[in-house]
C-alpha cells in the first residue's frame, strides 16, 4: 500500500511517524510551505541569549495525550526544559480587568476571601453550581460561556472561562462549544443534575471500578519523571520548533519522503485509490491521511465531493497577531508568572501577553508576546494595518498594562491568517458527520489535525495516532 500524508505540520509529521512505526514504507508527506512545522516557529538569537516563538513554546505533560507526546519526544531523544508547579511561571497566572492586573488563585485558599475582578469569594461560585436547576441543552450542546454562566455565575463565565478561551483558541466563549474543553464536566452536569455533584458520583464509581489504568502503555522513562518532579509543563533547547524538525529528521533517516514547496491541488477518490493533483504530476496513492486546515481539504474534494467540501467550510478559523518583544534587562515585570490574559468585556485588542523569560531564562532580557485579534481581528484590525501600527498597537497596551517604559531593542511582528480553528456550538456532531460521509461513500481518506480533535500539540499528536490506529491491519499488506 502507498499512503500519502497531505501537511508538514506537527500533526502530518506524527501522522508519518505512526504509519512508519505501524506499516512501514512506502510513504510520502506532502507540504506547501517550503518548511515542516505548520505554526510551531522558534526565533533563536543566540548571540543574545533569547529566543522568540510565534506559535506555541510549551508542552502539557497531562493525561493521555500529554503521555502520548512524550513517547515521541523520548524516542528522539529531545532534551526538554521542564516548568515544575512549584516555579513561578506556573503558579502565577493574571488578568489585566478594570483597569489593573489581577492575580488568580493558586491555591485552595484563594478561594476565600474576595480579590479582583471579583466581586465575591470563588467558593460562592461552587454554592451557586449546587443551587442551581439543571437544564438540558437543546441538540446536547451549548456554548462555554453559557453553561458556566448557568453553573458558576456571570463573573466566572466573564472573568475565568472567557480570557481562558481567549488564551486557547483566541476565540469567544459565547460561541464556542462546551464540548471543546468541558465535554467531561458537561456530560456530568446533564447526567446528574450539577457538576460537583457529577464530580462526586463519578469520583465514587471510579474508586469502585477495578478498570485498569489507560496509561499503561505509556509509562515512559519521561513520563514517569515529570509525575516525580511534579513538571507543569516543557519546553524544548532551542524551542519548541526542535520537535517537528526532529520528527523530519527522524522520518528521513527512515527512507520517508518529506516533500517541500509541493502542495496538493485535487484529490480525485476512485476504487482503486486516490489521485493526486500535485505541482509537477498526478500521483495515484491508496491511502491519504490529511493533516490540512479543513478550508484547504475542502477545495481539494470540492470538484468531487461538494457535500463534503461545504461541511469542512462550517469549520470556521481566525486571525491572531503576535508580536514578539525584547527588552534589555530582567527586572521589568512588577509581577513574573507566565503571563496575563484579558477578558473581551474589557474590550481591547490584546488577548493576552506571555512572560517568556519568566518561563525559561533568556540572559538577562525580558522577553515578551502580545497576543492580538483572535475572533475579533475584524473588529480591530479590519484595514490591513502594517507591521509597524501592530507593533505600536502592542506597545502601547504593553505599557498600559504593565507599565514598562523602557524602548524595546528587538520586536517582530506576524500575522497569523486563519491559523486556529474555532470548535463552535455543534463542532462534534459536525465533525461526526464529516466522519460519517468518509465512511460511508468509503473514501479512502482519513482526517487528523487542529481543525476535529482539539487544537493543543497533544490533542494534534494523538489525533494523528488514533487515525493511523483506526486503519485496518491488512492495510499493510499490497493488493
Amino acid at each position: 500500500m502507498t499512503t500519502a500524508v497531505l501537511g508538514g505540520g506537527i500533526s502530518g509529521l506524527s501522522a508519518g511517524y505512526y504509519l512508519l512505526r505501524r506499516f512501514g514504507k512506502p510513504l510520502t508527506i506532502y507540504e506547501a510551505s517550503p518548511r515542516v512545522g505548520g505554526w510551531i516557529r522558534s526565533e533563536t538569537h543566540k548571540d543574545r541569549g533569547f529566543l522568540f516563538e510565534s506559535g506555541p513554546r510549551t508542552i502539557r505533560p497531562v493525561g493521555l495525550p500529554g503521555a502520548n507526546t512524550m513517547e515521541i519526544v523520548e524516542q528522539l531523544n529531545l532534551p526538554v526544559r521542564a516548568i515544575p508547579r512549584s516555579h513561578v511561571a506556573a503558579k502565577n497566572r493574571m488578568l489585566y480587568a478594570k483597569g489593573q492586573v489581577c492575580m488568580l488563585p493558586n491555591s485552595p485558599m484563594g478561594l476565600f476571601g474576595t480579590k479582583p475582578p471579583f466581586s465575591q469569594p470563588l467558593y460562592k461560585a461552587f454554592i451557586h453550581d449546587l443551587l442551581a436547576k439543571s437544564t438540558l441543552a437543546k441538540h446536547g450542546d451549548e456554548s462555554i460561556y453559557s453553561f458556566a454562566e448557568r453553573r458558576f455565575g456571570k463573573e466566572i463565565a466573564d472573568y475565568a472561562i472567557s480570557p481562558m478561551i481567549c488564551g486557547i483558541c483566541a476565540g469567544d466563549a459565547r460561541e464556542i462549544s462546551v464540548r471543546f474543553l468541558m465535554d467531561g464536566l458537561f456530560e456530568k452536569e446533564q447526567k446528574y443534575g450539577g457538576v460537583l455533584k457529577g464530580l462526586f458520583y463519578a469520583r465514587y464509581k471510579e474508586k469502585n471500578s477495578t478498570k485498569p489504568g489507560i496509561f499503561a502503555q505509556e509509562q515512559t522513562k519521561m513520563y514517569l519523571q515529570s509525575k516525580q518532579e511534579k513538571w507543569a509543563m516543557y519546553g524544548m533547547d532551542g524551542g519548541l520548533e526542535q520537535l517537528p524538525r526532529a520528527l523530519r529528521k527522524y522520518l528521513g533517516e527512515n527512507d520517508v519522503n518529506v516533500q517541500l514547496s509541493n502542495p496538493c491541488r485535487n484529490l480525485t477518490f476512485s476504487d482503486n485509490g486516490v489521485r493526486l493533483s500535485l505541482r509537477d504530476a498526478d500521483l495515484p496513492v491508496d491511502h491519504v491521511i490529511s493533516s490540512l486546515p479543513a478550508y484547504r481539504l475542502a477545495a481539494l474534494v470540492k470538484q468531487q465531493h461538494p457535500s463534503l467540501s461545504a461541511q469542512l467550510l462550517d469549520i470556521p478559523y481566525v486571525d491572531v497577531v503576535v508580536v514578539n518583544i525584547q527588552f534589555e534587562g530582567n527586572n521589568l515585570l512588577k509581577q513574573n508568572g507566565f503571563g496575563l490574559l484579558v477578558p473581551p468585556c474589557e474590550q481591547l485588542p490584546v488577548l493576552g501577553v506571555i512572560f517568556d523569560s519568566c518561563c525559561f531564562d533568556m540572559d538577562g532580557n525580558t522577553i515578551l508576546t502580545v497576543m492580538m485579534g483572535g475572533r475579533w481581528f475584524d473588529q480591530w484590525f479590519s484595514d490591513q494595518p502594517s507591521p509597524k501600527k501592530l507593533l505600536d498597537t502592542a506597545l502601547r497596551y504593553v505599557r498600559q498594562i504593565l507599565e514598562i517604559k523602557e524602548d524595546p531593542k528587538f520586536c517582530r511582528v506576524h500575522t497569523h491568517h486563519k491559523c486556529i480553528p474555532q470548535y463552535t456550538v455543534g463542532h462534534k456532531h459536525r465533525v461526526a458527520n464529516i466522519r460519517k460521509y468518509i465512511k460511508t461513500y468509503k473514501l479512502p481518506l482519513s482526517l487528523c489535525g487542529a481543525a476535529f480533535d482539539g487544537v493543543g500539540i497533544n490533542d494534534v499528536i494523538l489525533s494523528a495516532r488514533r487515525q493511523v490506529e483506526a486503519l485496518p491491519q491488512s492495510f499493510s499488506h499490497p493488493t
